[in-house]
């Protein structure tokens, strides 16, 4: 097995073996608990097809939602990344599918937006711009941005993201804010050109009031819009995490 990294600890618990942050406070905001299992007593039945548990059909939990199904319902064992499970555990059919999705956001967007990408940056209601490198921390709990100035944007402290398409101004329909579920057309990896800027509000630390954070695309605009839609995933995936 690989060293543990700095700040990281292994964890046994009943679904596997995991790597956690030493300091719970400094999870990343797409992890996920690990779900409570349903008792073995309250499932004699498969929660899926309904077989009957008996000494030959064994009960196994799903270590994404903790519910009990027959071997096969539950015999997958794919990646869980937003639990921090070092190997593959196994999943029912409908949060394997969901897992396997996940994996490619860890797998690819999480490297594009770490990377980062050159923006004409906006605080406020300042009339000056500045172009600043935006990327997102490793521990992925803050969004840094770096020029003559540097500043910090904590994601927990984002209460609405906008992603800008060509052609489109503030209010326009073509404006999609995380806190809906985000299926655009617009926003896709067919269509990363029509990515063209960010609108952030955002309460910074000891404030109760919102500061809005303008980010439009500038330098290698392919680079900067392949970041964008990789935040538009990333803000799907936080809107959704506050629902589960």
């Amino acid at each position: 097995m690989s060293a543990v990294p700095d700040g990281k600890k292994l964890v046994r618990s009943p679904s596997g073996l995991r790597m956690v942050p030493e300091n719970g406070a400094f999870n990343s905001p797409f992890s996920l608990d690990e779900p409570q299992w349903v008792p073995d007593k309250e499932c004699p039945r498969c929660m899926q097809c309904d077989t009957k548990f008996d000494f030959i059909t064994r009960k196994h939990h799903c270590r994404r939602c903790g519910r009990c199904f027959c071997d096969k319902c539950c015999s997958k064992k794919v990646a869980l990344p937003r639990m921090c499970f070092v190997d593959p555990v196994r999943q029912c059919g409908e949060c394997s599918l969901i897992s396997q999705k996940e994996v490619e956001f860890y797998d690819k967007q999480l490297k594009v937006l770490t990377a980062g990408g050159t923006f004409l940056v906006t605080v406020g209601s300042s009339e000056k711009s500045e172009t600043m490198a935006c990327r997102l921390s490793n521990n992925h709990r803050y969004l840094f941005l770096d020029g003559e100035s540097h500043f910090e944007v904590e994601l927990s402290r984002i209460s609405s993201m906008q992603v800008l398409t060509e052609g489109s101004t503030p209010g326009e329909k073509d404006i999609h804010t995380y806190t809906t579920l985000l299926d655009s057309d617009y926003i896709s990896e067919g269509g990363l050109s029509r990515a063209t800027g960010m609108l952030l509000q955002y309460k910074p630390p000891g404030s109760q009031d919102a500061q809005q954070l303008r980010m439009e695309a500038a330098d290698d605009k392919r680079i900067a819009s392949a970041w964008l839609a990789a935040m538009h995933k990333a803000a799907k995936l936080l809107y959704e995490s506050r629902d589960q």
